[in-house]
């Protein structure tokens, strides 16, 4: 099988399109024919060895996939072409990749696999950054940084059925036109103005309830100093290349918090946690109230390529490779 090899940390050079070995299941496992698989920033991060707990070269990256069933594992209650999604933590960008049949969600005929490719990651991190770990009631507000980024779309698109005011930063008037399209109430573009300015300006110098951090670098701070009294901050990210460094003289003045995310170890640790969000979601997503936006597809060979759009920021929406 076709598949991608990362041999050393560092550019898109370092990856390669290799023949491999066609995985078997295990005890307890599937083996999926991918039909789509998931781009993540979390896959360049690793890349570059700036992930913490990532792999070490060489391994093939990816970690969802869409996709048939193509073998069974003993133990397990599936069926060859059953069409299903899976986190995989790893080796998802392949022609064949194999997965816990614990992890399998179904994927509903009127939805493409290009289209489930971009649920798992994209949507539960939402769901989770928003509500299980966030905390957002109906009547608050949110800022939502790149909010035409995968997670941005979803967390804008949950935030509005969620009853919430929102605000979102991106770089461009294409890209903000896109997330004010989901319901994104106040577009941001931090490229021309201050956002945490901005924010303050529209919220009469409170800010807003919530923000969601998937940025780091300077953009916590900043996010700060827009963030109301008893406040809080998911952080979940950091696309900068640089973790956060909130100013705790900040947080305690104003008694705010700042919460972590991390959906493989949130998965690792308390799996009914994150997973709670599997039932709203899929009710949201089976009747049109929820879209998965499919900014571009990749064939598998041109992973690097789609490396490079996403570091690149030309990204809006989920991006995909297709075997």
């Amino acid at each position: 099988m076709r598949a991608i090899e990362i041999t050393e940390f560092g550019g898109t050079e370092t990856m390669n399109v290799v023949d491999r070995d066609v995985p078997d299941p295990g005890e307890g496992q599937v083996r999926i024919e991918v039909r789509a698989a998931g781009v993540n920033f979390a896959d360049i991060m690793q890349r570059r060895g700036h992930y913490h707990g990532g792999p070490e070269p060489t391994y093939v990256p990816g970690m969802e996939v869409a996709g048939v069933v193509d073998a069974v594992g003993e133990g397990v209650d599936r069926e060859e072409g059953e069409r299903v999604v899976s986190l995989v933590g790893r080796g998802g960008y392949a022609e064949y990749a194999v997965a816990d049949a614990g992890g399998l969600f179904d994927v509903p005929e009127s939805m493409s696999f290009e289209e489930a490719a971009g649920f798992p990651v994209q949507f539960l991190t939402a769901h989770n950054v928003l509500h299980e770990w966030g905390g957002l009631e109906e009547g608050e507000s949110v800022l939502i940084h790149a909010a035409a980024g995968g997670v941005g779309t979803a967390a804008v698109q949950i935030a509005r059925e969620a009853g919430a005011e929102t605000f979102g930063t991106a770089s461009s008037r294409e890209k903000l036109d896109l997330a004010s399209d989901l319901g994104l109430d106040h577009p941001i573009n931090y490229t021309e103005e201050d956002f945490a300015a901005r924010v303050n300006d529209l919220t009469d110098g409170d800010g807003v309830d919530l923000v969601l951090d998937g940025i780091g670098g300077e953009t916590t701070q900043e996010s700060l100093t827009c963030l109301t009294h008893f406040g809080r901050m998911v952080s979940y990210g950091a696309a900068s290349g640089e973790p956060g460094h909130p100013d705790t003289a900040t947080l305690l003045f104003n008694n705010q918090r700042v919460i972590g995310y991390h959906l493989g170890q949130g998965m690792a640790r308390d799996p009914q946690r994150v997973m709670q969000a599997v039932g709203p979601l899929t009710e949201m997503l089976a009747d049109g109230t929820l879209e998965v936006i499919v900014g571009e597809t990749f064939d598998l060979g041109d992973a690097a390529e789609a490396h490079e759009y996403i570091e690149n920021r030309e990204s809006s929406g989920k991006v995909v490779l297709v075997p």
